[in-house]
């Protein structure tokens, strides 16, 4: 029995519905792709080539004397500083103890970011009196630097660890919260509809409608919000500290130990990167259509 095409549509040659097949298989699976952009391992390839570039200039300058090394120590001192920090330690206290003490204090006033921020960006999302209400002091303190309020974080809880973890907190709840809050415009008023009308209750549609639609810019927020927190941490550690990252290149600059300084936020950039690293996988896990909607 012959098999013939449907009615509206002409016959495809073998050869034919083959293109079509490698075209299916070919279609772009990221928004970039479209526009020809790189893709992941060509993206990773141009940023390891981008570093390594950078740090032959470097040694290069460094090298033929193009700058002091009081100004620009060479790769080789950078490296030399991290061996003897890593052996001797700094002003009697092993590096880790100095990284552990900063980690603590970033990521503990992260967490505690997190727990406040993110129920009360959602909040300020879905209730105008709750908006109404803390909008305004958030957004009157963000855009104040940290350094502007160090002195009244001090004045009020002294210079112990609460002003230290309380200032980086500061810095991160804004972000968070304020993250929250806009994602909650991500949620469809059709998906909000439709589980209302299955029976839903708000507090069901807050879990399982509106949350997962702010997701993305939640997870998005929390990653701003720890740059921040990093950023902060050597403001922090400027007053009556005796231990952490940020106090060590504090302490070093006052001696013009430059490569001390230069490891140190080494130290502190490559912490921030892998802590980065975890929230893209985080948010693959959690969001993984984002990008592709």
């Amino acid at each position: 029995m012959t098999d013939y095409p449907a009615a509206g549509t002409a016959p495809q040659p073998a050869q034919h519905r083959g293109l079509l097949a490698r075209l299916a298989r070919a279609r772009p699976t990221q928004p970039g792709e479209i526009y020809g952009v790189p893709g992941a391992g060509e993206t990773r390839m141009l940023s390891i080539a981008t570093i390594a570039a950078l740090v032959f200039i470097w040694w290069l300058a460094t090298t033929l004397g193009w700058v002091k090394p009081l100004f620009v120590p060479s790769p080789q001192a950078i490296v030399q500083s991290f061996i003897t920090i890593l052996r001797r330690g700094y002003t009697g206290e092993p590096l880790w103890v100095h990284v552990g003490i900063s980690a603590a204090r970033v990521f503990g006033a992260f967490l505690l970011a997190c727990l406040v921020g993110i129920p009360l960006g959602l909040a300020m999302g879905v209730s105008p009196v709750m908006r109404g209400i803390f909008d305004p002091p958030i957004e009157f303190y963000r855009p104040i630097p940290p350094l502007a309020y160090l002195p009244l974080m001090i004045i009020w809880f002294g210079i112990g660890e609460t002003s230290k973890v309380l200032l980086i907190f500061l810095s991160v709840f804004a972000p968070v919260a304020l993250g929250a809050r806009s994602g909650v415009r991500s949620a469809a008023i059709e998906q909000i509809h439709a589980a209302y009308s299955f029976g839903a209750t708000r507090w069901q549609v807050l879990i399982r409608v509106i949350l997962p639609s702010a997701m993305p810019e939640i997870l998005t927020a929390m990653r701003i919000g720890i740059g921040f927190g990093w950023t902060t941490l050597v403001a922090a550690e400027m007053v009556a500290a005796t231990s952490g990252i940020g106090y060590m290149v504090l302490s070093a600059s006052q001696f013009l130990q430059t490569s001390i300084v230069i490891m140190g936020i080494i130290v502190i950039a490559a912490i921030a990167y892998v802590f980065d690293l975890l929230m893209r996988m985080l948010e693959r896990r959690l969001v993984p259509w984002k990008g592709r909607m």
